[in-house]
């Protein structure tokens, strides 16, 4: 998702420069713009936009292997694009250079979404930091929605997201049902657009490129369990069996075959729900 949401910002005026672990070659026609050297990206931005997978990857991009937010001379303010657990985002205040603010704001939609800058962005934190970061956000998607303080889009998105995935595993069974009962499976998803079995998933299969992947750790159904189990780190009691059995079907999920086209060209990439 970072790679096309640097893009957006790039035709929008922004001076960007990125920082990625994986080649340079997977870059393309922007990899001019990819600092390798997390020292040398440091010293040249002053806002960094955070689009990595979970807390691990956070946690080294801003203090571990990248430690970019590592001593006094740090970037002034981090904006967390991933989906991660609230409570995370308190502790990450917490440890951050006193100089730096944080803003949480995680995005929805997916990569075909994020190419033409149509994200929708919750956002948290202090007034003036969101007002200097809103021409950014408005670069990189249709909707921002304002949510309060530090902290209440991330509470936002992992709610969201905890709908969302209910809605992936409800279609998913449903596809599977529909071809053990007989029908159609186009018919299926054509009726349930104008009906009340409408979902984000369902509704938009043919531009999610993840959309018939099967579990696993290193892909997007696989964040899907990570979406879910930050949702849960949010509640002090966190879930209950209704919780459990989603997580169940989550990693119970095979490759799903669609016997029609989806749209793209059957690359599937990483990307944050």
């Amino acid at each position: 998702m970072g790679l096309p949401m640097a893009r957006c910002l790039h035709a929008a005026g922004f001076q960007i420069w990125g920082h990625d672990v994986r080649p340079l070659a997977e870059f393309g026609d922007f990899q001019d713009r990819m600092v390798v050297d997390a020292g040398d990206f440091r010293a040249r931005v002053d806002v960094v936009v955070s689009v990595v997978r979970d807390r691990r990857q956070t946690l080294d991009l801003c203090f571990g292997e990248q430690g970019v937010f590592s001593g006094p001379d740090a970037p002034g303010t981090l904006v967390v694009s991933s989906t991660l657990s609230p409570r995370f985002i308190a502790e990450l205040s917490e440890r951050l250079p006193a100089g730096t603010r944080l803003v949480d704001a995680p995005m929805s939609g997916a990569p075909y979404r994020a190419l033409d800058g149509s994200l929708t962005f919750m956002v948290g934190g202090d007034d003036g930091d969101v007002e200097k970061l809103m021409p950014a956000f408005q670069a990189m998607g249709a909707v921002i929605h304002r949510l309060g303080g530090l902290g209440t889009g991330m509470t936002c998105k992992v709610l969201n997201n905890f709908v969302g995935v209910t809605g992936v595993v409800a279609v998913r069974k449903a596809l599977a049902s529909a071809v053990a009962l007989g029908l159609d499976r186009h018919r299926l998803l054509e009726v349930m657009r104008t009906s009340s079995g409408g979902t984000w998933y369902g509704d938009n299969i043919a531009n999610i490129d993840w959309a018939p992947q099967g579990y696993a750790l290193d892909n997007t159904i696989g964040i899907l369990e990570k979406d879910v189990n930050s949702y849960l780190d949010a509640l002090d009691a966190g879930g209950g069996p209704f919780e459990q059995a989603l997580l169940d079907d989550i990693r119970a999920l095979g490759p799903l075959d669609l016997d029609f086209d989806l749209g793209f060209d059957g690359d599937v990439d990483e990307v944050d729900t």
